[in-house]
């Protein structure tokens, strides 16, 4: 790189914007001993995350997230008709975890105002926190999206996340930050989440009854 600055041609930092496009952030700089570069994600290997989220109020959040991290991250979710409708709840709850969870290294949960009253967000937290399902526990993100009442705030209302997901922030094991399109930050987000699966004791998983209905439309 020395010797191409000494050329004379410019080294640049870039971004992604929310509909997935690089842009140009500023170039870089070199004083003839330590290049100076705008702050960017680290280069760390891809994570494998499984994307939980309300698909009726929060689908826009799901695509930008793409949009702005799939270089960081290899997501998945289980999408609108991905999933007969019209099968039994034992035979759903086993298509999620066998088939999307079994190698989730990081459950986000994007968390609009009436995601605390699905039931299959329940489910896919319950998963990604069984050991059966993947041979390992997944960690566990939480983020307040723009949409929930609490965006923004240092503290959050009891009751208005899904109540797996509380119950395990209580006890230190789930991280729960808020929205950004800032690439660092989600990158030390999903990072912090991960390095909590050490913590595996303070998962509460099991003493929680799994829902069988949702709880609002």
């Amino acid at each position: 790189m020395v010797s191409q600055v000494e050329a004379g041609k410019t080294f640049c930092s870039i971004k992604k914007n929310n509909s997935g496009s690089w842009n140009k952030i500023g170039d870089a700089n070199y004083d003839g001993s330590v290049f100076r570069w705008f702050i960017v994600p680290e280069n760390l290997p891809k994570r494998k995350a499984f994307v939980s989220y309300y698909h009726a109020d929060d689908e826009e959040y799901r695509t930008e997230f793409d949009n702005l991290f799939d270089d960081l991250v290899t997501s998945k979710s289980v999408e609108d008709g991905d999933i007969d409708p019209e099968n039994s709840a034992d035979y759903t709850k086993m298509l999620i975890q066998n088939e999307y969870l079994h190698d989730t290294t990081v459950l986000i949960v994007l968390i609009g105002e009436k995601t605390k009253c699905r039931m299959h967000v329940d489910w896919e937290i319950s998963g990604a926190l069984d050991y059966k399902v993947g041979d390992k526990y997944a960690g566990l993100l939480g983020l307040f999206l723009p949409s929930h009442p609490n965006y923004g705030s240092e503290k959050y209302t009891l009751g208005s996340i899904p109540k797996r997901l509380e119950e395990n922030a209580k006890s230190g094991y789930a991280i729960l930050r808020h929205w950004t399109d800032d690439r660092k930050k989600m990158q030390e987000y999903i990072e912090a989440a991960i390095a909590n699966r050490e913590n595996d004791a303070k998962i509460v998983n099991k003493t929680i009854p799994q829902m069988t209905k949702d709880e609002c439309k």
